[in-house]
C-alpha cells in the first residue's frame, strides 16, 4: 500500500521522539500493569512470528481479555495515529505478524475462551487466542470436528488463522478458514465494533467477512468468531503408497483427482522429508528408501470409502507405486498423519535453518514444477525438502542453508522468488495459506496488475484512512522492494496511489 506506507515513512521521526510514557499509562488502565509489556528483554520474545529471518521488537506490547479492552487500546492508538498490529501465536510464516519500529503490538493470547457451543447448528463462537485444536476437541465427544487443520493446529491461534486464511491437510474437500467462519465482532482501526456474517452459512449484502478473512490484520482485530463445525464422517481410510520418484507421486495426484475421487486430504513428502521425520519421530510408517510417499485420505460412508479406497490403490500402483498400505483404524490413522504434521519441525535434523514458501500451482503442473525446482535447487547449491498439499497444488518448498553463513539468507530468498516466479508462470499463485505479509509483498505485481492493486487499497483505505492497522504487509512499495523485474509496475502503482494521499 504505497500511499499509506509512505504515510508511515513520514511518521517515522514523530514516532521516534513520541513520549511513550503517558501512553504506556492509558494501556495500563485498560488491561492492568501486568498486562503491558514494554522492557526490552520481554520484547525479544515478540520481535518476529514463524518467520525468523527478520526481527523487528514493538514499542510496547498489551494483552487484552475482551473485545471491549481491544476497543479502548485500538482507540488510544487512533488518537496518536500509532501503528498497531495483532498477534496470536506467532506461528505465521509469512512475517504477518511481524513488528515495526515505535508500533504497538496487540496480542490476543489472553482471549482464549470458547464463548459458545452449538451443536444443533453446527457452530461454535471463540475469541481469537483459542488454539485451532481446541474446536475440535470441544466437539468431538459429540461426533464433530473443526476441518481447517494447519500442521501446528496444535499451537496456532484461531484468529491467526483467519487473519491469514489458514488451510491444512483436509483443505482439499473441506476448504481453508474463509468457508468454515460465519461472522465475526470486529475492532474497527479508529476502535469502532462491528458485526459482520451471522449464524447462518448465507447473509443478504456485501460479503464483509469474506472480505476480512485473509486480510492480515490490515483491516481490523477479530475478537469474536462464530466458526461452522462439521459431522464426523462414518468411515476414514488413510492410504499412503510410495514411489522411486517424485514425479510419479505427483502423476498420482492427477490421477486421482480425475477419477472424480476427491480425498479428504493428499499429501507428499519427499526422501529428505521422509528421513528427518523417521530421524525425528521413527514412526517405522515410512519407507526410508522412497523418493516420496503419498499419503490420502479418503472419508464418508463405509460403502463409498471401500469403494473410492480400492480404486485410489490401483490409480497408485498404475502410476508405478511400489506399495500401497492402508490404515482403517484411529491409532494408525493418527500415526500415519503424525510424520506429516511435524514435518517442518523435523527439518531441524538436516539443518540449523530453513526458508519456507507457500507457492500454489495447478495440480497437472506438479511433475514439471518439481524437475525445475530440482534445476534451481541444484543452481543455487541449496537443498530443498518437499512438504505439500498436493491435492491442491499447495506447495511448501523448504530451502535448508545456515543463517550464520554472511549471504547465505540472500541467497536463498533469491531462490524463493525464482520458485513463486516458476508458480505464477504455470498459472498459479504466489500464497495458499502462510498470506504475503511482510515476506512477499514484493512479488503480488508479479500476479496483479497495477488496477487490481489499487482497488485491494481502495478497500483498505475504507477501512483504514490513516493507514495505521499493520502498515507495510501484504503490498509493495518502492522503499521496500527493489527488484528490477518489479520495478515497473511498482513506480506505475506509486503514480496510480498518488491520488489516495488526498482522501
Amino acid at each position: 500500500m504505497i500511499a499509506l506506507d509512505k504515510q508511515q515513512a513520514n511518521s517515522q521521526d514523530r514516532l521516534k521522539s513520541i513520549d511513550w510514557q503517558p501512553i504506556v499509562r492509558q494501556f495500563e488502565a485498560i488491561v492492568g500493569a501486568k498486562n503491558v509489556v514494554r522492557t526490552r528483554e520481554e520484547l525479544l520474545a515478540y520481535e518476529c512470528d514463524g518467520l525468523t529471518s527478520y526481527k523487528q521488537q514493538p514499542a510496547v506490547v498489551v494483552l487484552p481479555r475482551t473485545t471491549e479492552e481491544v476497543s479502548e487500546i485500538v482507540k488510544v492508538c487512533d488518537r496518536f495515529a500509532l501503528p498497531f498490529l495483532a498477534r496470536g501465536s506467532g506461528t505465521g510464516l509469512s512475517g504477518g505478524a511481524l513488528p515495526l519500529e515505535n508500533s504497538v503490538l496487540i496480542v490476543t493470547a489472553l482471549m482464549k475462551r470458547i464463548l459458545k457451543v452449538d451443536l444443533e447448528n453446527q457452530r461454535v463462537v471463540v475469541q481469537p487466542g483459542v488454539i485451532n485444536n481446541w474446536v475440535t476437541q470441544a466437539v468431538s465427544g459429540a461426533g464433530f470436528y473443526y476441518a481447517p487443520d494447519p500442521s501446528s493446529q496444535i499451537i496456532c491461534s484461531v484468529g491467526g488463522n483467519v487473519a491469514e486464511n489458514s488451510g491444512g491437510v483436509h483443505c482439499l474437500k473441506y476448504g481453508v478458514t474463509t468457508n468454515h467462519v460465519l461472522g465475526l465482532k470486529l475492532v474497527l482501526p479508529d476502535g469502532a465494533i462491528v458485526d459482520v456474517g451471522g449464524e447462518i452459512a448465507e447473509m443478504p449484502g456485501y460479503d464483509l467477512t469474506g472480505i476480512f478473512v485473509g486480510s492480515e490484520g490490515t483491516l481490523g482485530i477479530a475478537t469474536e468468531i462464530t466458526l461452522r463445525i462439521l459431522k464426523a464422517a462414518e468411515s476414514i481410510h488413510v492410504l499412503l503408497a510410495d514411489f522411486e520418484n517424485v514425479e510419479a507421486a505427483g502423476a498420482t495426484v492427477s490421477g486421482v483427482i480425475g477419477a472424480g475421487i476427491i480425498p479428504g486430504g493428499m499429501e507428499i513428502m519427499d526422501n529428505m522429508s521422509i528421513n528427518a521425520v523417521e530421524d525425528t519421530l521413527a514412526t517405522g510408517c515410512y519407507p526410508r528408501d522412497a523418493a516420496a510417499i503419498l499419503l490420502i485420505e479418503i472419508d464418508g460412508s463405509e460403502l463409498e470409502v471401500a469403494e473410492n479406497a480400492k480404486r485410489v490403490e490401483s490409480i497408485c500402483l498404475q502410476n508405478g507405486a511400489r506399495n500401497v498400505t492402508t490404515a482403517t483404524e484411529v491409532e494408525q490413522r493418527l500415526k500415519l498423519w503424525k510424520g506429516r504434521k511435524a514435518a517442518f519441525a523435523a527439518m531441524g535434523k538436516l539443518s540449523p535453518d530453513y526458508y519456507v514458501q507457500d507457492g500454489v500451482i495447478p495440480r497437472t503442473k506438479l511433475p514439471y514444477v518439481l524437475k525445475e525446482m530440482e534445476a534451481l535447487s541444484q543452481k543455487y547449491g541449496y537443498p530443498i525438502a518437499n512438504v505439500f498439499h498436493a491435492g491442491d497444488g499447495n506447495l511448501h518448498p523448504l530451502i535448508l542453508y545456515n543463517n550464520s553463513i554472511p549471504g547465505a539468507l540472500e541467497k536463498v530468498e533469491a531462490l524463493g522468488s525464482e520458485i513463486l516466479k516458476l508458480c505464477v508462470r504455470v498459472g498459479g499463485s504466489i500464497s495458499g495459506e502462510h498470506g504475503i505479509g511482510a515476506d512477499k509483498r514484493c512479488y503480488m505485481p508479479e500476479m496483479f496488475s497495477p488496477s487490481d492493486l489499487e482497488t485491494m487499497i481502495w478497500v483498505r483505505s475504507c477501512f483504514d484512512p490513516k493507514g495505521i492497522a499493520n502498515p507495510t504487509k501484504i503490498f509493495p512499495t518502492p522503499r521496500t522492494c527493489g527488484e528490477a523485474a518489479n520495478s515497473q509496475a511498482i513506480h506505475q502503482l506509486d503514480s496510480q496511489f498518488k491520488q489516495i494521499e488526498r482522501f
